[in-house]
């Protein structure tokens, strides 16, 4: 007698090769988070909202690694070295692209590449330590922050190249490959000079897991390579053969070295003063439901937050900008080791909040989402243009390629590409060919007389207004 063989159940492709589908998610994730960043950024350079001078500056240090040359922004001075600025030598890895593509948009793609890209290894590893789902939810979390919002939204920043080594040295950290997260981490010193600080912290943290030896030497490589750098590099390319930045961590911004030293007096006082200050930092914490807490990791987000309350620049302090961004992965990361940390707990709430954790991250992601820039991609007016951008358009017409320009920021992003553009309120060093203003943006005070204004900024040299539309003023340097 045979015996019929036992019906089965059709198996899924996607059960019967395991991982394969958590790991389709984790790409997703990032696609869908990489479109999101660019639909801001593009929207943003679209509409010529222009935040700051920083997208220029990069695009014109980039331009000279492009070039095979050294990194010279015109906007901060004739023949300024940026790495005399700050020192971010890593910006040499976009000049390929850049040279293929040249445009400040190149840069735009490239920071929101970056950051997604992130996205993987936070999301992995939180996949593998916590599970599926609950990974994936910190990963959700972590791709749509207020952190990484705020950076995009205001163009590209040096502080995009080490989201990505954060990820992946974190990653790497939580799997236990101590070796492999260190290269990673120490790479940042190649991102800013600031980040020898978290370098060093991070070496602190090997050490307090049992990597002695490996945490001393990275703990001395961030302050070594911290000191070096902003001792003896940059002062030796900046033109005045200083570090400019000291001062900002004064009251007054007036101060040399000798200001960090009273700021940091000052700061055990006014630590949470203004109260802005207050809501940072619980904006910081609320995104990982405070779970970073637990976890050593959290100790690379001390430096930057110290500095920033330090300083005496308001927008550091607050939630704009792009002074979060790195915290971001940082954060995560605490968080992932800090839930495996609390699901060995003794203690049955402590486990149970741990299960929890996660969807709350992702429900503080949505809760803030209205209040941060991602919320503007629903909005009609972020994809519309004003009238003043075709007649700025023709203002930046009205100048040669190749020209020389001083500008003030109404104009500058769109003129740095195809000309020598130089600062209108810095130093004069230069009187250049045109002078491009946009009257709009000086608030109530702009000059009456521009060809006056220009003569007398650069002395010696006569201009002759040759566009004048809707308050853009271009003007011509007579022979």
């Amino acid at each position: 007698m045979t015996t019929a063989a036992p019906q089965t159940r059709p198996t899924s492709p996607l059960r019967s090769w395991p991982g394969s589908w958590p790991a389709a998610a984790t790409a997703g994730l990032a696609l869908v988070a990489f479109a999101a960043y660019l639909t801001l950024s593009l929207a943003r350079w679209y509409r010529w909202a222009n935040p700051s001078w920083d997208l220029a500056i990069f695009e014109q240090a980039v331009r000279g690694y492009a070039h095979l040359g050294a990194p010279i922004v015109t906007i901060k001075g004739a023949d300024f070295n940026q790495l005399g600025d700050h020192f971010s030598p890593l910006l040499v890895l976009l000049a390929p692209f850049y040279r293929l593509f040249p445009t400040p948009v190149t840069l735009l793609v490239a920071q929101c590449v970056l950051v997604a890209v992130s996205v993987v290894p936070v999301t992995a590893v939180a996949r593998r330590i916590l599970g599926t789902w609950r990974g994936l939810a910190l990963g959700t979390a972590y791709a749509f922050s207020w952190g990484i919002q705020a950076a995009v939204d205001v163009q590209f920043h040096e502080y995009a190249l080490a989201v990505p080594l954060l990820a992946f040295g974190l990653a790497a950290f939580l799997d236990g490959r101590w070796r492999a997260s260190a290269v990673w981490i120490v790479l940042l010193l190649g991102v800013k000079e600031d980040l020898g600080l978290t370098v060093a912290a991070f070496g602190l943290v090997l050490w307090l897991r049992g990597q002695r030896r490996l945490g001393a030497v990275v703990a001395g490589t961030g302050v070594l390579g911290m000191a070096l750098v902003v001792g003896v590099l940059v002062p030796a390319l900046n033109p005045d053969g200083r570090y400019d930045y000291w001062g900002r961590l004064d009251e007054d911004g007036s101060a040399g070295s000798t200001g960090l030293v009273a700021s940091a007096v000052r700061l055990v006082g006014d630590l949470l003063v203004p109260a802005v200050k207050i809501e940072t930092l619980a904006l910081l914490l609320v995104v990982t439901a405070f779970v970073a807490l637990r976890s050593p990791l959290v100790l690379l987000a001390v430096p930057t937050i110290l500095w920033r309350f330090a300083g005496s620049v308001e927008f550091y302090w607050g939630t704009t900008w792009h002074y979060s961004l790195i915290l971001v992965p940082i954060l995560f990361a605490a968080a992932i080791d800090g839930l495996r940390t609390l699901e060995g707990s003794r203690f049955t709430v402590l486990r149970r909040y741990a299960r929890a954790a996660p969807a709350l991250m992702l429900l503080v992601a949505a809760v803030l989402l209205p209040r941060f820039p991602l919320a503007d991609l629903w909005e009609p007016g972020t994809y519309a243009r004003s009238d003043r951008v075709e007649v700025g358009q023709r203002a930046v017409a009205s100048i040669p390629e190749g020209a020389s320009v001083a500008s003030d920021l109404g104009l500058i992003l769109q003129l740095t590409t195809h000309h020598e553009v130089y600062w209108l309120g810095g130093v004069p060093e230069v009187a250049p060919d045109y002078v491009a203003l946009d009257l709009t943006g000086w608030g109530g005070n702009p000059p009456d007389d521009v060809e006056a204004y220009t003569e007398n900024v650069y002395r010696g040299a006569s201009y002759e207004v040759v566009f004048d539309e809707w308050g853009y003023v271009v003007a011509k340097r007579l022979p």
